[in-house]
């Protein structure tokens, strides 16, 4: 009997069984999250490689009709689309359309003079200087992304841009105000043209209240002990400007680990801190945040990792990727209550243990 024929079945079925354990491990953590938590539904894409290892969902993505949540599940993103108006202006740099360090006011004229400093590369990592967000947005009011930039005219810059970080929504309207210009095209349809449609991302789109979604989660808050409908805002944010899946943000991170979309040279810059005015780093590149693990480490601890959140009412989002092991972990979710930044990191430390550090 050939003894390495043997053991080589052998091992198969032992590393097989110890991904089922994994798996299952997994399964029952996000189940029990869905009642402590009180999270309707939870849908997961766990990637390693490039290559979607799990893809699950868990719970309701209709309560009202008892509708399950699939992994084909439509949510909104909220603030994980940063990272796609990043990618889309980092696509007109790959065409020699514009330059990151050109300042705003080369493509959004009338600016006030106090904001003439401002570089795409200040609004692309919150050194703006900006608000948080633009004073006249109303999310139950649609108007154009322009008019609300210009609600914040008169508002004192925080700052002088690239002296400190602060978190602006305001920052990414005006980075989509700038694709708008440049390329011709709403920045949502820019964005299917070159991102979306060649990926094969069919269900990934602009958040709309109104348009049938296939396969739509409703959102949901927990109150007064018992679930709510949350509010659904018809205005729509180039700040967290998405519906998607964990199949199409999967599809997204295959292609991250390639150069179908954004060069090597792009994802550099796009995952390289930025360095403030005084020389200091602050670990946010270009719609990503940029830790070690674990993201609230307080010293270095050389694993990194690549990561954004997204909030809107009803749903939380989480995208982490943590490039020295080859992973990824999407969760999407329709309740107000989840916290999707533990749910990806219990998640992560089940597929990779060496990654738990307490």
């Amino acid at each position: 009997m050939n003894r390495k024929r043997c053991f080589l079945p052998s091992l198969l079925l032992i590393l097989a069984a110890a991904l089922a354990g994994r798996a299952q491990d997994i399964d029952d953590y996000l189940k029990s999250q869905l009642q402590a938590r009180h999270i309707p539904a939870i849908s997961v894409a766990v990637l390693k490689n490039g290559a979607v290892i799990k893809a699950e969902a868990y719970g309701l993505a209709d309560m009202e009709h008892g509708i399950a949540a699939r992994p084909d599940t439509v949510f909104k993103i909220g603030s994980v689309s940063k990272q796609f108006l990043a990618a889309g202006i980092m696509i007109l740099v790959q065409d020699g359309k514009i330059a990151i360090d050109d300042k705003v006011g080369k493509y959004i004229k009338g600016i006030p003079r106090s904001w003439e400093a401002i570089t795409l590369r200040h609004l692309l990592t919150h050194t703006a200087g900006l608000t948080r967000e633009g004073p006249g947005f109303d999310p139950f009011r649609i108007q154009p992304d322009i008019d609300v930039i210009k609600t914040a005219y008169p508002v004192p810059l925080l700052f002088k841009p690239g002296e400190k970080h602060e978190y602006s929504n305001l920052g990414y309207f005006m980075l989509g105000e700038v694709i708008h210009r440049v390329s011709g095209k709403p920045w949502g349809d820019f964005l299917t043209e070159r991102v979306f449609a060649p990926l094969g991302m069919t269900s990934t789109r602009v958040t709309t209240a109104t348009a049938i979604v296939p396969n739509r989660a409703d959102g949901y808050a927990w109150m007064e002990n018992k679930y709510q409908n949350a509010a659904n805002w018809p205005a729509v944010r180039p700040s967290g400007a998405f519906l998607s899946t964990t199949l199409d943000l999967a599809k997204w991170e295959a292609a991250l680990l390639t150069d179908r979309i954004l060069t090597s040279a792009s994802k550099k810059q796009m995952w390289t801190g930025v360095t403030l005015n005084d020389g200091s780093k602050v670990p946010y590149g270009f719609g990503w945040f940029l830790n070690d693990w674990p993201a609230d480490s307080r010293v270095p601890t050389g694993v990194p990792m690549i990561r954004h959140g997204g909030s809107m009412p009803g749903f939380r989002a989480g995208f982490a990727r943590w490039p020295s092991h080859g992973l990824a972990v999407i969760v999407l979710t329709n309740g107000e209550g989840a916290d999707v930044d533990a749910l990806a990191a219990n998640i992560a430390i089940r597929i990779v243990p060496e990654l738990k550090t307490r």
